[in-house]
């Protein structure tokens, strides 16, 4: 009997039971992509004649040709083990709208995804660094005290649509100017223009996360010592992004996917035939062969990324973080200047009321992409509707669509974050699934609908945000004046509520608050691709969508949303440098016991607030919060 609970215990404690719920979760996300023309109640024959030829009449005995040559009439549980059983023997079976066998078109559309992905680091990397160049430079030099915590810049390249950088890019410096080749994928060159326009939002959201965690380095003895011993302040900070990048390994794993899968509009303007292009014709012609391929490399992609992102950070924290001797990132924040968010809120507020009154959808033929004038402040677009009401209008949707996803995705990461061994499968499955891609699978079984867009964007929004929470955890977990906590007597809790959450909260808050504009641009994004608002609908992503094929001849009618939507992004990252937990007064135990919350006995007061204790265990006098 003890040998088998023993047994049980060591089985909880390996890594066997992560691999069963992984493994479960994607036969779960591939079989329901095999389902999905059922569950969507559409007849998958009808769907794969109007992809082959849209202009073949559908009679009922060519729908009855394509059941027979299919073999749709065997059903979707018989069709998808015959699938697997390719699988099994290296076979992913026949695209059922080309005829073609499966993977030999499918590895090379992976390969350029993988090289744009590449590339799309490799810039990210840069926009980090340049993102975090200020506070790397005074902090190796010991004066961060008066930092002011800055981001405009930062806040508008994260706030950028990919589609409406990669447009920019296509038309001023592949069409334009000359400089290099906008379309197609032939060489070197062609990758370029592609990798920026993907590389710089996630580099500007990657930056801005680190740029959270450096001044907790900074603060940390070992840098204090080597300031003081004349160490280079170059070798500083290279350790003092050493000591801040196992936090952010997880959310790079999380781009890897993200970048390879869900780049699909920048992969349709520069006519790119990579893995999200194909996955997304496939999604639309409902090709499940090709569907359920490709959702299976992106899932085994995300769990390679995973894998490796652990194994970095425990490779990178030592033995530090099995033995608990790391001191915490967290440090408490000065109060931020709130000048710049109630300026931008101004701006956005006073740009969303001046034409709240004016007529979204009313047309005039004669008016059409006129220039910005004292009748029109923004133009109008190529049906004569007023550019100023329709951003209005559909800021009402967009922003209040936003705000209760980040809202629901921030309260899903922190509580799934807290449970890293459920989450973190769950995490590399469903940050494999693109937003786009999750907006076709919600379509098809919800049906369109105003809550659908939000609903797919809000399946996988959380993600990121459980992963920071997990890593956080992680390290917090393994710090010195946690330690101290629980040899004192405080009890799990007590841990839980008075030091772990508050050292995690504040930063994930600031996470959440960062991907607002993302979570925006994802509802643009499937705007842009039809998935999302229909017309006449003021929707913002909806407007960039019909009023980009006239960005040269009207400039305006892009630049405008555009500019509102950097204008959210300046407002949510200066706004993120406030997000914190209120301060709580502790009150010393007195003659009546110790207090309420208490699960064990636990010090007259709280260690952290004890210098003597802190100087006992640990060298750092500002772990005291």
């Amino acid at each position: 009997m003890n040998g088998a609970a023993a047994a049980l215990r060591a089985f909880a404690r390996s890594s066997a039971p992560a691999l069963l719920w992984r493994t479960v979760l994607a036969a779960c996300l591939v079989c329901g992509i095999g389902l999905l023309p059922w569950l969507s109640r559409t007849d998958p024959a009808l769907t794969v004649l109007r992809a082959r030829s849209a202009d073949r009449d559908p009679a009922p005995e060519t729908l009855r040709a394509i059941r027979d040559q299919l073999d749709l009439d065997d059903g979707p549980l018989t069709l998808l083990g015959r699938w697997l059983g390719g699988l099994l023997r290296g076979d992913a079976g026949t695209s059922w709208v080309s005829g073609s066998q499966v993977l030999p078109g499918f590895a090379p559309a992976l390969g350029v995804s993988l090289l744009l992905m590449a590339g799309a680091l490799a810039v990210a990397a840069a926009t980090a660094a340049a993102v975090c160049a200020r506070t790397l430079r005074l902090g190796a030099r010991g004066r961060l005290a008066g930092r002011r915590a800055g981001g405009t810049a930062t806040a508008v390249l994260a706030a950028l649509p990919e589609f409406l950088v990669a447009s920019v890019l296509v038309s001023v410096i592949g069409v334009q100017l000359g400089w290099l080749p906008a379309l197609g994928w032939y060489g070197p060159q062609w990758m370029v223009l592609p990798s920026l326009a993907v590389g710089l939002p996630a580099g500007a959201v990657l930056g801005r996360m680190l740029d959270d965690l450096l001044p907790g380095a900074f603060a940390e003895p070992w840098a204090v010592a080597a300031a003081a011993r004349g160490v280079p302040p170059k070798s500083v900070a290279r350790q003092a992004v050493r000591r801040c990048v196992p936090g952010l390994l997880p959310n790079l794993a999380l781009f890897v996917a993200g970048l390879t899968g869900g780049s699909v509009a920048v992969e349709q303007i520069f006519d790119i035939p990579g893995i999200g292009r194909l996955t997304l014709h496939a999604a639309l012609s409902q090709d499940l062969p090709v569907l359920q391929t490709g959702t299976l490399a992106l899932v085994l992609l995300a769990a390679i990324a995973g894998a490796l992102a652990r194994a970095a950070a425990r490779l990178l924290t030592g033995p530090a973080l099995r033995d608990g001797a790391l001191q915490s990132l967290h440090r408490p924040r000065p109060p931020v200047p709130r000048t710049l968010p109630l300026l931008y809120a101004g701006v956005l507020a006073a740009v969303i009321g001046v034409g709240l009154p004016r007529d979204p959808i009313a047309l005039d033929t004669l008016a059409r992409l006129q220039a910005p004038s004292p009748e029109h402040p923004f133009g109008t677009d190529a049906l004569g509707r007023d550019v100023l009401a329709r951003i209005s209008h559909g800021a009402l949707t967009t922003l209040g669509t936003a705000l209760a996803v980040s809202a629901a995705a921030l309260v899903t990461g922190l509580l799934l974050g807290l449970l890293p061994r459920l989450s973190g499968p769950l995490v590399d499955t469903l940050g494999a699934v693109p937003p786009v891609l999750a907006g076709l699978l919600v379509t098809g079984i919800m049906g369109s609908g105003p809550w659908t867009p939000a609903f797919a964007v809000a399946v996988v929004a959380w993600s990121p945000l459980a992963a920071h929470t997990a890593a956080l955890l992680r390290q917090e977990r393994a710090t010195t004046h946690l330690r101290a906590t629980r040899a004192l007597g405080a009890g799990r809790r007590h841990l839980l509520v008075h030091e772990l959450l508050p050292a995690v909260a504040p930063q994930v808050a600031r996470h959440a608050l960062l991907r607002l504009p993302g979570i925006a641009l994802s509802l643009a994004a499937l705007g842009f691709l039809g998935l999302g608002a229909q017309p006449p609908s003021p929707d913002w992503g909806l407007l960039l969508a019909e009023n980009q094929p006239y960005a040269e001849r009207a400039p305006w009618a892009v630049l405008f949303p555009a500019a509102v939507l950097a204008l959210l992004g300046a407002l949510a990252v200066t706004a993120a440098g406030g997000a914190r937990l209120p301060r709580r007064r502790t009150r010393p135990v007195g003659p009546a016991g110790p207090p309420a919350d208490r699960v064990a006995p636990a010090p007259p007061r709280r260690p952290e607030r004890d210098p003597a204790h802190l100087t006992s265990v640990s060298a750092s006098p500002t772990e005291e919060r």
